[in-house]
């Protein structure tokens, strides 16, 4: 049986590889994106089952609206991927006031505000999934991607709780974790203006990388978005799902780190207690 989607973030990378395949299946795609024109070719091939909408998903009345909109023109919605973002590079103190402020109002509010506008309209049907895009860094933390992380780590976070919150209305919550992959983040990548006292550190090691390409990226992007959706075909749905043998690695090795050192600190969280 096909299904009707809702996606944000569709001009390029993960959001358009799956708005493709998702039309080739003979789904239906909701496409939000900023700039409407980036998706003129598969609006041709499919009019009868594409809508493009143009959306910023840091204007919080403009995500109610568009999200009312669209469960309104489609009656149901079966899965809203949360795809909408960008990355941020710079060591804390290299980063501007502005710059972190639109990192978390796009990352984390937007997704937030996202997920809050499209639950009243899953409950009001018994249903439905959410996918938010999150990455092996709402696990994992590379330097250099502090403003990034925030927001990952924060969306994991909200995801988490709000499962607990809908599970007995029938909505179910995935968070997809991508490794580095063949995508145009590199390219849509904002850099702050680089400190030279960080030349000698991680963070300037990491910067070089991603300037040079030695920064190597394992993942297939194509191969990520059929996870993604196959994910949400999924019967239950996972919480997680992990992408790419980098982030496989990567994310295992950062619990199996946090799960040795909060194993011996057993004693002193006992200890902390109040006496019986």
């Amino acid at each position: 049986m096909s299904k009707t989607w809702f996606i944000t973030g569709t001009s390029s990378g993960f959001g358009r590889l799956m708005t493709e395949k998702l039309l080739a299946r003979g789904d239906t795609v909701v496409a939000t994106l900023r700039r409407t024109g980036a998706l003129a070719d598969l609006q041709a091939q499919h009019a009868d089952r594409l809508d493009v909408v143009e959306l910023d998903v840091t204007d919080s009345a403009a995500v109610r609206r568009v999200v009312d909109a669209a469960f309104a023109a489609h009656q149901r919605i079966d899965v809203v991927v949360s795809n909408a973002g960008y990355g941020l590079f710079g060591a804390a103190e290299e980063l501007t006031d502005e710059q972190i402020r639109q990192q978390v109002d796009t990352n984390l509010i937007g997704s937030m505000q996202l997920i809050r506008a499209t639950l009243p309209h899953l409950r009001a049907q018994g249903g439905g999934r959410i996918v938010q895009v999150s990455s092996e860094g709402g696990q994992y933390a590379y330097p250099g991607f502090g403003a990034y992380h925030a927001t990952k780590w924060g969306i994991e976070g909200f995801v988490e709780a709000v499962a607990q919150e809908v599970a007995g209305f029938g909505i179910e919550l995935t968070l997809a974790e991508p490794g580095p992959a063949a995508t145009d983040f590199g390219s849509g990548l904002v850099a702050a203006t680089a400190l030279d006292t960080y030349d000698a550190t991680p963070t300037g090691q990491v910067r070089r990388g991603l300037v040079d390409g030695s920064f190597e990226l394992r993942g297939d992007p194509g191969k990520f978005a059929q996870a993604m959706i196959d994910a949400a075909d999924q019967q239950p749905a996972p919480r997680r799902v992990t992408l790419g043998s980098d982030a496989y690695h990567h994310v295992r090795d950062a619990l199996q780190s946090r799960l040795d050192e909060l194993d011996a600190q057993k004693d002193l969280a006992y200890a902390t207690d109040l006496d019986s």
